[in-house]
């Protein structure tokens, strides 16, 4: 159940802020995924893919 809980607080957290990914795509995060191998994973909106949290450069609110 904690996991959960600390997904669901990922989300509300990172869900609509604007991020720059340190390979230059840049965008809103649209979801949060949790992934067995690597963790939080976010996906961009407008870009394919799901990249690890680690790799956000910049984030806005």
């Amino acid at each position: 159940m904690n996991i959960l809980s600390e997904l669901h607080e990922a989300e509300m957290e990172l869900v609509g802020k604007t991020v720059v990914l340190t390979d230059g795509k840049a965008g809103t995060i649209d979801r949060v995924f949790l992934d067995d191998e690597h963790g939080l994973r976010i996906s961009v909106a407008g870009h394919e893919g799901r990249w690890p949290v680690s790799t956000v450069k910049h984030i806005e609110g």
